[in-house]
């Protein structure tokens, strides 16, 4: 099996010292690259350190995650430009975007909280035009002002994923029709997310990725519990039944659609 965990969060199996462990649990499973995607300035140097350490295996994204956003927030979004200057340069600038569901309880809070999301968000979809490079979506009960702030920056929508969606078949077409595309997480395998299943359909095998989003979100039969690279083997087990294709043909294919997304050697 060719499998690749196209969003990953590996830093907690860092301070853990079981990291290794994860590598050759995933290694075992045909999860032979892996992407860990930057959320803060305290992951960004650990992911590309790894990605040197791992050359090949481990890939690296810069951003500023939108439930990171503070009031200071330009002095991190200033220090994610320097990254991409070689050798070793992030696969893409992400992951950024819009948060709803997480925001304060206080109104005000709450409002200003918004502000700086977007001020933030619009600040890093301008540099990634700039660059020219891949943008990792994050958008949670965001969605409408998600895609109008990406259409306002000008950015390639072919360069765009909305990654763990979370939404429906609606949402999913309007992306695609703009050029972009969604990967999928174990939500995929959630008996709940009849929605989600519905939008894996709609945009079918072409533009497919997978990902674990690691170490939340645990797929079934491991639900609940703790979340690793190696468990993208059950994420795609799930699309390939849904899409109707055989495991093999689909691990393949979401495969390709990674390395030519995210430009992996």
């Amino acid at each position: 099996m060719d499998l690749i965990d196209s969003h990953c969060h590996l830093q907690g199996f860092q301070r853990a010292n079981t990291l290794q462990a994860v590598l050759d649990r995933a290694a075992e499973v045909g999860v032979g690259q892996m992407i860990a995607v930057g959320t803060a300035p305290s992951d960004w140097v650990p992911y590309r350190e790894l990605s040197t350490t791992h050359t090949g295996k481990i890939h690296y994204t810069v951003g500023l995650h939108p439930c990171y956003v503070e009031a200071d927030w330009e002095n991190d979004v200033t220090q994610i430009s320097p990254f991409f200057m070689p050798p070793n340069s992030p696969c893409a600038l992400g992951e950024i975007g819009l948060d709803y569901f997480h925001l304060p309880k206080d109104p005000v809070t709450a409002g200003e909280t918004m502000i700086y999301q977007e001020a933030a968000f619009r600040e890093q979809l301008a540099l990634a035009r700039e660059l020219a490079v891949p943008v990792v979506i994050h958008s949670r009960d965001a969605f409408d002002d998600t895609c109008r702030m990406i259409d306002e920056s000008g950015i390639n929508w072919q360069k765009v994923v909305f990654h763990c969606f979370s939404y429906g078949p609606d949402e999913i077409k309007q992306i695609n029709e703009r050029g972009g595309r969604a990967s999928f997480t174990g939500i995929v395998t959630y008996k709940n997310a009849e929605a989600v299943r519905a939008a894996l359909i709609t945009q079918g095998p072409e533009r497919l990725m997978l990902e674990t989003d690691c170490p939340y979100l645990a797929p079934e039969p491991h639900r609940g519990g703790g979340n690793e690279p190696a468990f993208v083997q059950y994420i795609a087990s799930r699309c390939a039944a849904e899409l109707g294709l055989a495991e093999e043909a689909l691990a393949s294919q979401t495969s390709k659609n990674a390395r030519e997304f995210f430009n992996l050697n």
